[in-house]
């Protein structure tokens, strides 16, 4: 063997040794790393679980789940999944009541805001009037079975909510005839507080609003909540009163009486009969005064036409001088003479 081939043996090993040693310290680096990132994903999921147990919501339960399986070598499908179904768990969870988590408290529902609004074409006297009806609501409503009045700031209410039945009470707070009705409630399973204002937009249309707050309590309620199954029943019970005015009330308004007393912090400070009375009294006081003024107009412009035409008549009539001497002062002309002018007496003196 020549001394060219042993220093061509010697290259080859020496590089060869030196790719086994690049290969191991990689190989070295990149476990280490992997094994780094994994410990500061762990952490950082643990905490982002914790968060979102106690109270960071549905999104951040599914993102902590997803990281974590992803971090402790799962397939990026099933950490999806995974992620998908913690979040829609701890989303039911939240509706329901329920906790969210071990060791968790679920976070407090919010009260649902509904607001609608709704225009009929009737004065607002008579929409007010056919709403004070509360009796006739199961009538004409869906899912309304019933309503009692127990005083005439007392009401209690039975509905139906999904396959199940539901009753409240509610007290009127504040009513102003015409204007509004303002109302809180309580019930076992939840309670509405709202109020129902009536704005005339001319003499035959009028706009209805209503404004509620819905405080949801059980499994039905809540899960209804979800996708806001309240204000879609609210929106179509509106409708079914603007049916029932347009189709019925309109027909007889005048049968329609309502109840047309007041309410102040919950007390009725004017009855049914004592506003009737009162209006029947404005009513007829308005009608005096209105005869009265027509009477009024009727007579002014007699008054004014009468010297009006004594004075035309006056400047119409002509007055000489001599009529406004006396009649003693006056020439007499001497019976059977003529009156001719004095040119003609003189030409004829001439002529003689």
């Amino acid at each position: 063997m020549t001394s060219g081939d042993s220093r061509g043996d010697l290259i080859t090993k020496a590089r060869d040794q030196l790719g086994a040693d690049v290969r191991d310290l990689m190989t070295a680096l990149g476990e280490r790393a992997v094994q780094v990132m994994s410990e500061q994903l762990t952490g950082a999921t643990d905490r982002l679980g914790e968060y979102a147990r106690q109270g960071g919501g549905p999104g951040l339960v599914a993102a902590a789940t997803g990281a974590q399986k992803l971090a402790e070598g799962g397939s990026p499908m099933k950490a999806l999944l995974r992620a998908g179904m913690a979040g829609g768990k701890e989303k039911l969870m939240a509706a329901v009541g329920g906790k969210g988590g071990k060791g968790g408290g679920g976070k407090k529902l919010k009260v649902t805001n509904i607001v609608e609004a709704i225009e009929v074409g009737v004065p607002a006297r008579v929409a007010y009037n056919q709403w004070t009806q509360f009796g006739d609501f199961p009538g004409f409503m869906k899912k309304v079975e019933t309503a009692e009045t127990e005083s005439d700031e007392k009401l209690t209410w039975k509905a139906q909510i999904l396959w199940s039945h539901r009753t409240w009470e509610s007290t009127v707070v504040r009513q102003v005839p015409d204007k509004l009705i303002h109302w809180r409630s309580k019930g076992e399973k939840g309670r509405v507080d709202g109020t129902v204002s009536f704005h005339e937009l001319s003499p035959d249309l009028t706009r209805i609003l209503v404004v509620l707050e819905y405080h949801p309590q059980g499994l039905f309620e809540r899960t209804g909540n979800i996708w806001r199954a309240q204000g879609r029943r609210v929106r179509l019970e509106l409708k079914h009163f603007v049916r029932h005015v347009m189709t019925q009330t309109v027909l007889d308004r005048d049968s329609v009486t309502g109840w047309r007393g007041e309410i102040k912090d919950s007390q009725v400070v004017r009855d049914h009969e004592t506003a009737l009375r009162e209006e029947q009294g404005q009513r007829e006081e308005q009608g005096q005064r209105e005869e009265q003024d027509g009477h009024e107009e009727r007579e002014e412009p007699e008054k004014q036409a009468s010297p009006r035409r004594r004075t035309s008549e006056r400047a119409r009539r002509p007055r000489p001088a001599e009529e406004s001497r006396p009649a003693e002062s006056r020439p007499r002309r001497a019976a059977g003479t003529s009156r001719r002018p004095v040119a003609r007496r003189q030409r004829e003196e001439e002529d003689q």
